[in-house]
């Protein structure tokens, strides 16, 4: 029986989100759905330079940008961001893009996405990524060629490895 998601009813009118978008019509529907989650402090911007910018201006907690922009676009704001000395490298950023293919995907991860929202776009699907980075924060790893939260594969491993301790070498009571 496949698995069901339960929604779970946050508050978000205490977060900031920071919307990156040049197309108008999508920064409606992305403000119009976090106003409808309960958001109340929503900044957008219409390319990744102006978003730039207003990161400065509204200190966001959560970061909706579009992958193809004018200027500046989404992965090249998310590189720029990714810098363990910016004040935003840490921020949970949420992709928006059209692209779903496979090398997409994997430079998504490869640029520290926190997670990837493809077009067209829900508000269930919105509201479970908004879900995902507030219930779920990934540490950050940093390494010669990555700055960005851990993947999932090794967060979901580790977590693995700590709910089954293992003692090697060590005899059983049964053994015994």
């Amino acid at each position: 029986m496949p698995e069901r998601r339960v929604l779970v009813n946050l508050d978000l009118a205490s977060l900031t989100f920071l919307v990156v978008e040049d197309s108008a019509y999508m920064r409606t529907i992305l403000r119009t759905m976090l106003q409808g989650f309960g958001a109340r402090r929503i900044v957008e911007a219409e390319d990744g330079a102006s978003g730039l910018e207003a990161m400065d201006r509204a200190n966001p907690d959560i970061l909706i940008l579009d992958w193809v922009m004018p200027i500046l676009d989404g992965a090249d704001m998310v590189r720029m961001i990714r810098n363990p000395q910016n004040p935003f490298a840490y921020v949970p950023v949420i992709m928006v893009t059209a692209h779903t293919e496979r090398s997409r995907i994997l430079e998504a991860r490869k640029l520290g996405i926190h997670e990837l929202l493809c077009k067209p776009i829900s508000a269930k699907a919105l509201y479970q990524r908004v879900a995902s980075v507030i219930l779920h924060p990934r540490e950050f790893v940093r390494t010669p060629t990555y700055f960005g939260p851990a993947p999932r594969a090794i967060r979901n491993r580790q977590k693995i490895w700590e709910s089954k301790p293992q003692v090697i070498g060590a005899k059983s009571d049964a053994a015994a």
